[in-house]
């Protein structure tokens, strides 16, 4: 039987109207709101973080807020792409409704977000770094007081970067002047007014360029490779092996930096190029630990750290050698799962940790709860405010709707939507580009998995077929289609049983 029970079945404005609740009333002006720091990373599993127990990395500073604040234990995302999950967000809302679907899809900045609502309360917002919700009028910034963005992917050393002003290039690595430009808001800022500072930080996304700091860390030692780092794909779809993000076949010279070895077999060829690969994926994750330490050294020594909420997250998770791959997309656990640390003193109690279901659609509710600010009805997402108090709502969700609509397109992953509870995950693949931008217009045959995650937590072997499951299968079906009514999604699929 499915974990999900009929709390899953309340509806979408009941779940908004007990999120807009906690501090609406309380706050009894902007001055006294928390001020809130969001700094965001590109592409940073959690199983890339020592907070969250990873095998092979250290964040120290990234673990100080988990440490004296919570850590989330079960927070994903509902479209594993960069565009998308900042436009959610950002807006409260899944991508079929703010229209952000792929990497080819721009955001229009008319859009209700976060920021403009904080903005309109009183509060000093800004924005720096990594936005890639396209360029141009239409699609810059607002809701800012401030913003210096990278265009497009932006470069780790020298880059561009646009704001009010125009564009200018910088010489530095763009982790270090992302937080140098937010340090220096920050010092500019005015001290009679809360602040909403976004630090989105472009690493560590493809291709992992380190600074020249942490270029030979790593140089002695052999990163342990994960424990499905040679997956075959069998027992699954036929997407997984379809998918062109493996470390052997698809991490290109550019990728690795080196002349790719020609005496190697098959099997050393692989390790050697995940350890070019991981060694540079942790080198710049370890140039943005060092930069979160500055911004948290900053807010003790200004004295506003105690009601300063802080969280440090990624837009969503990534392949670590996770089945052999690179990249995310899939909704599978290491791409679907986000890391989540939140911290604020005034509120938290310090080293906790929250097994709730939270999702990115969550974050807007969550920031304007906080803020007093009440939650518009249209946002989708629910605040996790009681959470933080460590009093999680009866009717908390016990499942979460996850949709890719980039089909074929960058590393032929196949469009596909699903539901996770806490044990078991449905995924539909339907195999069609229906018209998305940035998805290729081939049709295949629609194919389902199903994982028990208790049993398979590497999910290994779908047991969509096993009679054994039929029961789950079938409730679990039920479930993904209330939750697509729940958020106003389409089905597409045929030959449901």
């Amino acid at each position: 039987m499915p974990d999900a029970n009929s709390n899953t079945r309340r509806s979408q404005a009941s779940s908004k109207t007990t999120a807009t609740r906690s501090l609406t009333n309380s706050q009894s002006s902007p001055k006294d709101s928390p001020n809130i720091v969001f700094i965001m990373a590109d592409d940073h599993a959690a199983h890339a973080m020592s907070c969250y127990g990873s095998r092979i990395n250290e964040t120290p500073h990234i673990d100080r807020i988990a440490r004296e604040g919570m850590r989330f234990t079960n927070t994903f995302c509902t479209n594993s792409i960069c565009t998308p999950s900042r436009a959610t967000i950002l807006t409260g809302t899944y991508n079929h409704i703010n229209n952000v679907t792929t990497l080819a899809s721009k955001m229009d900045n008319r859009l209700q977000t976060f920021p403009k609502l904080l903005q309109s309360a009183g509060y000093q917002t800004a924005i720096v770094g990594k936005w890639h919700l396209g360029e141009g009028k239409a699609h810059e910034p607002t809701g800012f007081d401030f913003w210096r963005v990278l265009p497009g992917q932006g470069l780790y050393h020298d880059p561009v970067m646009i704001d009010a002003d125009g564009e200018r290039t910088w010489t530095g690595y763009a982790t270090d002047l992302i937080t140098d430009f937010s340090l220096d808001w920050l010092r500019e800022r005015d001290r009679e007014r809360p602040f909403c500072l976004l630090v989105h930080h472009k690493a560590p996304h493809r291709r992992w360029e380190p600074d020249e700091k942490h270029a030979t860390m790593y140089d002695d030692i052999d990163i342990p490779e994960p424990e499905t780092f040679n997956d075959d794909y069998a027992n699954r779809s036929s997407a997984a092996a379809a998918a062109k993000m493996r470390i052997d076949r698809d991490l290109t010279q550019e990728d690795v930096k080196e002349p790719i070895p020609e005496n190697l077999s098959p099997t050393e060829l692989k390790s050697w190029k995940y350890q070019r690969y991981i060694k540079d994926y942790l080198r710049v994750v370890a140039s943005i630990d060092d930069n979160v330490g500055r911004l948290l050294d900053y807010l003790e020594e200004d004295g506003i750290a105690e009601n300063t909420i802080v969280i440090y997250t990624s837009d969503q998770g990534f392949f670590l050698g996770d089945h052999g791959w690179y990249d995310k997309r899939f909704m599978y656990e290491e791409s679907l799962r986000m890391p989540f640390v939140i911290r604020w003193p005034a509120v938290i109690q310090p080293g906790s940790v929250a097994d709730a279901m939270t999702l990115n659609v969550d974050f807007a509710p969550l920031f304007l709860d906080a803020a007093g600010v009440e939650v518009p009805a249209d946002m989708q997402g629910r605040s996790f405010l009681p959470v933080l108090r460590g009093e999680t709502p009866t009717d908390w969700r016990d499942a979460m709707y996850y949709r890719y609509w980039m089909h074929k397109s960058h590393h032929n992953v196949y469009a596909h939507y699903g539901v996770r509870t806490h044990r078991y995950k449905l995924i539909y693949f339907y195999n069609a580009a229906l018209g998305q931008p940035d998805a290729v217009d081939e049709t295949y045959e629609p194919e389902w998995e199903l994982f028990d995650l208790e049993r398979d937590p590497y999910e290994l072997c779908s047991v969509y077929d096993d009679p054994a499951y039929a029961d789950v299968r079938r409730e679990l079906t039920d479930l993904l289609h209330r939750l697509q009514e729940e958020v106003a999604d389409e089905r597409y699929e045929k030959d449901v049983d």
